[in-house]
């Protein structure tokens, strides 16, 4: 079967033809290490988590190398570690760093792992690459693509005649509308930092122009050309890096000789209750806050993939209640079913691989699961949940709550109401439905009623 995914440096869907179908390569940015992963942070991880899983299933588990790497070099966690210090923590400001970065990749992993995210296949830290970074800065000047002034080493973007390709504006275009550093040791203000200097408390490593640690766009391109090669199949990441840290890296990276990524994939952004994630407004939380709610990771998954990858996704509080609903019924099917401890692979239907292979589509995915569940599939449905990330025995399945009776007493109620035109039966019913913690779904099909979260048996007896 073929993978079609959409290639932003192209802007069309293409279809995976990997350079190495014995070793399909994939390179994800991941975060920088200076606090908890935010629900946004998730996104990506999720998006591309989807994205190895189907990779494995269609080349085979051992023939996809997925990195995604950590930034533990950076201004932000300097200044953390710098408020650590001021705060009378003991050690010196590097080894504050050091544990600061330690701290923070550990929760980075339980977090996603409780999100159903299997670890790639490497998860490099910058500082592990630093001679890596300094090699391919050094070619970089030799070439005439880089220039060495005042202990920094900056690239010269209009050496570069595609920069701009990727995000589809001209270098002019984008000085006129962004925000760039004009510094006395820049030729041009697009030119953008490989190397900058470090005093005597910060991290830093000895190179050819002084004491100094990277800039943030070449430890991509390092780590990249490393673990993967000169040239590799994908590139991921969210659309927030598209311009500058993806065009730079491109730059860096064909600068240097390198064919670099084959197609490019961005994640679109994550808004809460219909706004842009902010702590001004009161409605920024990170994993690990809903995690500590009680949200189920398997529920944080199913509302990220309910949208997809390339649509704004927003979190609201209605779509993690009826994605948790959802996944408990799901649950009990799967553990009715005698199939579920035999399922393979190999049980995944048709359906499912169609949709993730037409550039991850895990909407249509996800209403097929809606289907099997209708059909009591148990075995296509644990197959299908399996391949997509979801762990359902991390979910609490009580005992299956019969409703059919009050179903159809709701579906009488309302034809009577189409005669009559007196909706006062059908309504008191709904509200005392909603009350008890139901969702009440009604359409030319029928009535479907459906346990909540919240769901309370007790406040049903009224209307036996």
């Amino acid at each position: 079967m073929t993978i079609q995914l959409y290639n932003t440096a192209t802007r069309r869907k293409e279809g995976l033809a990997p350079l190495d179908p014995s070793n399909v390569r994939m390179y994800v940015c991941g975060p920088t290490v200076y606090d908890r992963a935010h629900l946004g942070n998730a996104r990506p991880v999720l998006v591309f988590d989807t994205l190895f899983r189907l990779l494995r299933h269609v080349y085979g588990e051992n023939a996809v190398t997925y990195v995604r790497n950590f930034t533990d070099v950076d201004d932000k966690i300097n200044a953390t570690a710098l408020a650590r210090k001021e705060a009378g923590a003991p050690g010196t400001l590097e080894e504050l760093v050091a544990q600061r970065s330690d701290e923070t990749i550990d929760w980075y992993h339980a977090d996603m792992d409780s999100l159903g995210a299997l670890r790639p296949t490497h998860a490099p830290r910058a500082t592990a690459f630093i001679t890596q970074m300094v090699n391919m800065i050094s070619g970089l000047i030799d070439r005439d693509f880089a220039y060495a002034r005042d202990g920094h080493v900056l690239f010269r973007v209009r050496n570069y005649d595609d920069y701009g390709k990727l995000s589809g504006r001209s270098v002019d275009d984008m000085i006129a509308g962004a925000r760039v550093e004009v510094a006395p040791y820049k030729e041009d203000p697009m030119d953008f930092v490989l190397w900058k200097p470090s005093d005597d408390d910060l991290p830093g490593w000895d190179s050819p122009w002084g004491r100094g640690r990277p800039g943030w766009h070449i430890e991509c391109s390092a780590m990249a050309y490393e673990l993967l090669g000169a040239q590799f199949d994908i590139h991921g990441g969210g659309n927030d890096l598209q311009f500058p840290h993806h065009e730079n890296e491109i730059a860096q990276s064909k600068c240097c000789g390198h064919d670099f990524a084959n197609i490019w994939m961005h994640n679109e952004m994550l808004q809460v209750e219909g706004k842009k994630m902010s702590k001004s407004l009161g409605n920024f939380f990170t994993v690990r806050d809903l995690l500590d709610q009680g949200v189920p990771g398997e529920v944080i998954r199913f509302v990220m993939l309910s949208t997809h990858y390339r649509k704004p996704m927003d979190w609201t509080e209605k779509k993690r209640a009826e994605a948790e609903a959802t996944l408990r019924k799901w649950a009990g099917i799967v553990a009715d079913d005698d199939a579920r401890a035999n399922t393979s692979a190999s049980q995944v239907p048709q359906t499912i691989l169609d949709a993730l292979s037409d550039d991850l589509n895990t909407p249509l995915a996800i209403t097929h699961l809606h289907r099997l569940a209708s059909d009591r599939d148990g075995a296509g449905l644990s197959a299908a949940l399996n391949l997509m990330g979801f762990n359902l025995d991390a979910m609490d399945v009580s005992e299956p709550v019969d409703l059919g009776d009050l179903a159809a007493q709701l579906a009488a109620l309302r034809a009577d109401a189409m005669v009559s035109k007196d909706f006062g039966p059908v309504d008191a019913m709904k509200s005392a439905l909603t009350e008890a913690g139901v969702e009440v779904r009604m359409s030319k099909e029928g009535v479907e009623l459906v346990p909540g979260t919240d769901f309370d048996a007790t406040k049903l007896e009224a209307l036996k």
